[in-house]
């Protein structure tokens, strides 16, 4: 491997000063093809791109899929492949788009089975945390040449928008399958208004015959009724470029039929066709339907619907010929349907039967950060379905729509959702759940439409639609502003009452997982990756951590407090300081550029404040000895107590996980159980590496801050652009939360966990909650998840909710109590994993079925 640091330019003309340059530079006069580089300069990732992984016989494969990253260093872009064993910073979102990256090993590669294609891998490097420093100087960054090596400037693949590796011919999507990704994918191509000859045509009602006889079918004139989402069948040993699919109902005057659009012409068609396109067919196949797939529900279209054959457009064997067909020239004596929709107003909602489809029309009070669920029934690579919660209102019920939206292969209508916007969704699903509110599901045929998005649309003159656009004519928008929020924390439906687990089978509503195997779960999530499990044990401590207000944050942060690297008991712990302008996380830092990020997947840990001065300030904790538990200060301690005290502050990293706040006293809200000092020395883990971050906690919407709002409720982007420099979003407005430490009933293993109680009726986290009045003990604010009673601002209703220390004086309660914890775990990107408690249960509200 090459350590010279020898540099010439490769092209005339251009400056020294490129990073990236110099070197492929050097790559070309090693001996090895390979280069270490010592002193590194950063280069900016303006995009990052996914593919199926190549797969050769008897071959190990390392991981499901590929990336390509392009660099700049403000002189040249440089599109490179990643290394396999670099794609675990792909997963955790550590490796973005917009920010610097050191490449520290590289490596040039040639294509042996092509002449004049290579390009560099990147074997090694090291990735900041801050926004790009280079980026915020560039203007254009698809100005800037395209670095190749010499001899390779007719190489396509490096000047276009398809992987480096050749036997892919397309890009995914970053975080998932199912939408369109690059420039192969048309949009607004023009539809014909050429003269058809539609005396030749046959109809749908004798497609079935056809297929029966084998006999060619004439040409078909159809009308789009329903649009399923883009599905990717893509697999390692299928020797198919396009793998895609998608599905269409279509419909003439005899009936409905499936139709499918095949492989290469879903880049062609796919974001063309549209409900209410009509089409003219030739040389389409007949074949017999697949039965195991979805369907909307298409009752209301009050038409005969044929399912035992579907229509079957491909690029070959025979060639399809689609025209489609502008809305001018469709004429009426075709005969073609009317597009209808069975829209449901919030009022009808809870009328309706579980699994029915609906289609709901609503004005946006909250949209959820998008999050990612793998899809445990896929075969082959793995996939992951992206999705966020909405509230929408429509002035008939005093509950809004609650809605979980997958993405529906519309990325960016998706992405745009935001408050105070008209949103329709169509084939929506009803789910009905124990103990929260009716909710609505996606379908695969379910599309979504935002204002901006409405034109043209059928159904804009439905009855329903025009009623509700002249009921937010009525509105005030400074009033309904009031009950927008934006991201954060938020989960649907909440626990059921009773936890309740089959004798057969061991399975329940959430699964009770082992101590043991939430370790694996935490440290296996990936970037914005959801689950909901249950474990069961005892509470053993709970500390309640007071947030600092965004006045006292803004002045803390101009007075930084240095990084200090210690290590307790084996783990390295970090000092962290909270950077709150920065918008990374609620008790640990936005840090500053690494020095090095170790390239094997070593296991998360905690990052801890543990200044000498904070823990001896902090040592006035609430024992089980003091309850009722109270906040003192200036407490004196026995010498013993002192110094369990000290050694607890110095064995413990999780102990002084708090957000420190120069203004603050130093008291502290504290209680544990009277075993879990001496429990606590049989304990081989104690899993930390969860909390509160600033994408904990949701935002109020305001118009100027839009763009910003929507980058941090996003998923990181493919591409950077210079929309993507917005200003940080600062935290919202949380009090404090406690954090929970539940041992796991073996009692070898420890997690900490967040409990961040809803406190007033306009959280969105409100909504659907059973608000039976409690006691606010401890046990019975954990066990429903809000305070009593909730606080309403439309009623100006100001309760005085009590205070942490009057809760935790009742956390005797939970003394050796058994208890299953329902967890909300998600990563939120780099090292950053939530864990919060949604519901305890203790032993009379668990069920075996």
């Amino acid at each position: 491997m090459d350590n010279s640091s020898s540099s010439s330019s490769l092209v005339p003309g251009v400056s020294e000063a490129s990073f990236l340059q110099r070197t492929l530079e050097r790559l070309s006069f090693t001996q090895s093809l390979k280069l270490k580089l010592e002193e590194a300069a950063p280069v900016a990732v303006i995009a990052l791109q996914r593919y199926l992984s190549e797969h050769s016989e008897g071959q190990q494969q390392l991981d499901s899929y590929s990336y390509d990253v392009t660099v700049t260093d403000g002189v040249w872009r440089a599109k490179c492949f990643i290394h396999h064993s670099l794609n675990h910073f792909v997963h955790t979102n550590t490796l973005r788009t917009g920010a610097d990256v050191r490449i520290t090993q590289c490596c040039f590669v040639y294509n042996e089975r092509r002449l004049g294609h290579g390009y560099i891998c990147i074997e090694d490097l090291s990735c900041g945390s801050e926004r790009s420093a280079l980026l915020a100087h560039i203007s254009d960054v698809c100005s800037l040449p395209m670095l190749t090596k010499h001899g390779m400037e007719r190489s396509l693949v490096l000047q276009s928008d398809v992987p480096l590796q050749l036997s892919r011919k397309h890009y995914l999507s970053l975080w998932n399958n199912d939408a369109p990704e690059g420039d192969v994918w048309v949009t607004g191509a023009p539809s014909s208004d050429a003269v058809l000859d539609v005396s030749k045509i046959t109809l749908i009602c004798s497609l079935e015959s056809c297929f029966r006889n084998a006999s060619k079918p004439l040409s078909l004139l159809v009308k789009i009724m329903h649009k399923s989402r883009l599905r990717y069948y893509g697999k390692f040993g299928l020797k198919i470029d396009y793998p895609f699919q998608a599905y269409f109902e279509v419909a003439d005057q005899s009936g409905m039929m499936s139709l499918v659009l095949w492989n290469e012409l879903c880049p062609e068609f796919y974001q063309r066709l549209s409900v209410g396109t009509v089409l003219y067919l030739q040389n389409y196949t007949l074949k017999q339907s697949y039965s195991n797939r979805s369907r909307p529900q298409m009752d209301h279209h009050r038409m005969k619907i044929f399912n035992s054959v579907e229509i079957c457009l491909n690029s070959r064997n025979p060639p399809s010929v689609i025209t489609v067909i502008s809305p001018k020239s469709v004429l009426p004596q075709w005969g073609l349907p009317e597009v209808s929709y069975q829209f449901t107003t919030r009022s009808e909602l809870d009328k309706l039967t579980n699994n029915s489809a609906c289609d709901i029309i609503g004005l946006v009070t909250f949209v959820g950060r998008v999050e990612r669920v793998k899809n445990k029934g896929s075969k082959g690579p793995e996939k992951y379905w992206t999705y966020r919660w909405v509230h929408a209102i429509d002035g008939t019920s005093n509950h809004p729509f609650i809605l979980e939206i997958f993405s529906s292969s519309q990325t960016e209508i998706f992405s745009r959702i935001c408050p105070m916007t008209y949103l329709v969704c169509t084939q929506m699903r009803v789910c009905q759940v124990e103990g929260s509110l009716s909710y609505l599901t996606s379908s695969c045929e379910t599309e979504i439409f935002i204002t901006g998005y409405h034109k043209r649309q059928p159904y804009v003159n439905d009855h329903k639609v025009k009623t509700f656009i002249q009921w937010t004519k009525t509105l005030k928008d400074n009033i309904v502003l009031q009950k927008t929020a934006v991201g954060g924390h938020y989960c649907y439906p909440h626990p059921p009452p009773v936890f309740t687990q089959s004798i057969t089978d061991s399975s329940a509503p959430v699964p009770l997982v082992a101590a043991a195997d939430l370790k694996k779960e935490l440290e296996s999530l990936q970037y914005r990756e959801h689950k909901k499990v249950a474990i069961q044990g005892q509470i053993t401590a709970l500390r309640y951590m007071k947030i600092p207000n965004s006045n006292d944050s803004q002045a803390a942060v101009q007075k930084k407090v240095p990084h200090v690297s210690i290590d307790i008991c084996g783990q390295a712990v970090q000092d962290t300081y909270d950077h709150l302008s920065t918008g990374q996380t609620l008790e640990q830092p936005s840090t500053t550029y690494p020095e090095k990020v170790s390239t094997s997947r070593s296991k998360r840990r905690i990052q801890t404040r543990c200044d000498l001065t904070e823990l001896k300030a902090t040592q006035s904790l609430l024992s089980c000895d003091d309850v009722p538990a109270k906040r003192r200060v200036g407490h004196k301690h026995t010498e013993e107590e002192q110094e369990h005290r000290e050694k607890q502050c110095d064995s413990e990293s999780d102990e002084v996980h708090e957000w420190e706040n120069p203004t603050q006293d130093s008291s502290v809200l504290y209680w544990e159980s009277s075993n879990w000092l001496q429990q606590k020395q049989d304990v081989s883990e104690h899993l930390t590496q969860g909390g509160l971050y600033h994408d904990s906690i949701s935002q109020k919407f305001t118009s100027d801050e839009k763009n910003a709002l929507l980058q941090w409720c996003n998923l990181q982007p493919t591409r950077w652009t210079p929309q993507h420099n917005t200003d940080p979003i600062p935290p919202g407005p949380c009090p404090g939360y406690y954090k929970v430490t539940i041992l796991g009933i073996n009692k070898q293993i420890a997690v900490d966990a967040a409990y961040l109680p809803v406190v007033s009726s306009d959280e969105p986290r409100a909504v659907g909650l059973r608000d039976d009045p409690h006691g606010n003990t401890m046990v019975s604010c954990l066990s429903s998840g809000f305070l009593c009673p909730l606080g309403d601002t439309a009623s100006h209703s100001d309760p005085a909710l009590p205070q942490p220390e009057e809760i935790l004086a009742t956390a005797s309660e939970l003394e050796d109590a058994h208890v299953v914890c329902v967890l909300d775990i998600c990563h939120l990107g780099e090292d950053k994993v939530e864990v919060l408690i949604s519901k305890l249960y203790r032993v009379t509200h668990m069920s075996l079925d």
